[in-house]
């Protein structure tokens, strides 16, 4: 590196440099979801999935562990395969709603429902766009071992945010949706309360447990 280019990246301010970091957080994400939807083998593709993440999650300049997490990160505690967890789910018309959540860093975040699907097994889940700048489908969940200590997240976890880049893909049927709940991960926020995330509104919440995908631990985030 020159000496003018490093003068140049010593007076980039501080903003610049952390959005550039999310920047290529989402494009190595979307990059990943690109491979996932391409795979046959969603063993491997799931495992890849895990490995690919405890690598960002440990040394990505946007990971949203906090700095002691980071120290004693060993891995995202993430529950093996299970294909009895993949659906296919079309998307079918429900009455338009629109839900505002209030976030401390981003102002009022927009969505409006689409539809709903259901996911054999687990009930009804709202689907949802993202109603400003960029659009995305967004479908969170969160079931019955949100309440169980080392269980999963007490917000819900994520299932699609393809605005994001977490985005599985369409169905073989029309107008469906690939569910992959083994896929389910936390939102940054589970992490870090510094991060504005929305969470999974009544038409998200499930009765039942949902027993695979990313779990939430003590802070340690140890398997």
């Amino acid at each position: 590196m020159s000496a003018a280019s490093t003068e140049s990246t010593n007076a980039t301010p501080d903003r610049a440099v952390s959005a550039l970091a999310v920047a290529d957080w989402r494009r190595r994400t979307a990059a990943l979801y690109a491979e996932l939807r391409a795979a046959t083998d969603l063993v491997a593709a799931h495992d890849h999935w895990r490995r690919t993440r405890d690598e960002l999650f440990a040394h990505h300049p946007a990971s949203p562990l906090l700095p002691a997490d980071r120290e004693a990160f060993t891995g995202l505690r993430v529950k093996p395969y299970d294909p009895a967890w993949r659906f296919e789910c079309v998307i079918q018309d429900a009455e338009p709603q629109r839900l505002d959540v209030e976030t401390g860093t981003d102002g009022v975040v927009p969505f409006e429902r689409l539809g709903l699907v259901e996911v054999p097994g687990v009930g009804s889940l709202d689907v949802w766009r993202l109603a400003s700048y960029g659009g995305g489908l967004f479908v969170p969940v969160r079931d019955a071992l949100s309440r169980v200590p080392g269980g999963t997240y007490g917000g819900g976890r994520y299932l699609l945010d393809t605005v994001k880049g977490a985005d599985l893909g369409g169905g073989r049927a029309p107008w469906s949706i690939v569910l992959d709940l083994n896929f389910a991960y936390n939102p940054s926020c589970a992490y870090d309360e510094a991060w504005a995330c929305p969470l999974a509104p009544a038409g998200n919440v499930v009765d039942v447990e949902i027993p695979v995908g990313e779990r939430y631990g003590d802070g340690r985030l140890v398997l």
